[in-house]
């Protein structure tokens, strides 16, 4: 996928990308309810909160949700290079990371917002600060707090292990209880990550035809030069 402006590709199954169906709310209800019966072409959206807490989760399943209505997406990440164009055939334009916009980031988001609104175009964007408070200039900060600002949290210890003792059971994958704990105290515990660290036990496991077990968990981070305190 280019750096610059990506469409967002359709998942090619319902759980092997983020969706409204696969993410676990926690105290984010009220932002996934939103985000479910918002209409295209209303007022833009603005998700904070913590890495891990589920912005870009939310951001990538509203943008699937568009595609598969046959609706294109225009997605800018903070890093992607300039210049950023809009297209007036999209429904939604997605920004994610807005609190790692640089000075061209600032100026081209900022032309951004103003052509989507003067096109119709809904408009989502997330980062880890509140509107308020991010290190951008002052119009982008305005644009970004004019419509809704959501605040999201990370999920509790319990609904962190009910989610990924839920996917380990989608996958056909054995989780003890020694393997849970071993997991949730060395790792950061935003699902995100563990996610993504499932993905790689999951491999490693049924590569040597092994289940998996604490050795095991410990012998794939000692292979990969992980320590066990989350390095990863």
């Amino acid at each position: 996928m280019p750096d610059r402006m990506r469409q967002i590709p359709l998942a090619i199954g319902p759980e092997s990308q983020p969706s409204f169906d696969n993410f676990v709310p926690g105290a984010n209800a009220a932002v996934l309810a939103h985000l479910q019966t918002l209409a295209v072409r209303t007022t833009p959206v603005y998700l904070w909160g913590p890495g891990g807490c589920g912005k870009t989760h939310l951001l990538q399943a509203l943008a699937a949700r568009c595609q598969q209505a046959g609706q294109v997406v225009g997605w800018f990440d903070a890093a992607d290079r300039q210049p950023w164009v809009l297209s007036p055939a999209w429904s939604l334009v997605v920004l994610d990371r807005c609190e790692t916009l640089d000075d061209a980031a600032q100026h081209a988001a900022f032309a951004l917002f103003e052509d989507a609104t003067a096109h119709g175009v809904q408009w989502a964007a997330a980062g880890r600060l509140p509107p308020v408070d991010l290190p951008v200039r002052d119009d982008l900060r305005t644009r970004l707090a004019w419509g809704h600002v959501f605040a999201m949290h990370t999920l509790p210890d319990a609904e962190t292990r009910a989610a990924l003792r839920r996917e380990a059971d989608r996958r056909g994958i054995f989780l003890s209880d020694e393997v849970m704990d071993f997991v949730l105290t060395r790792f950061d515990r935003d699902l995100a990550h563990l996610m993504r660290l499932l993905d790689r036990i999951d491999d490693y496991g049924l590569s040597r035809a092994r289940r998996i077990t604490v050795p095991l968990v410990r012998q794939m981070l000692a292979e990969e030069g992980v320590d066990e305190l989350g390095d990863v």
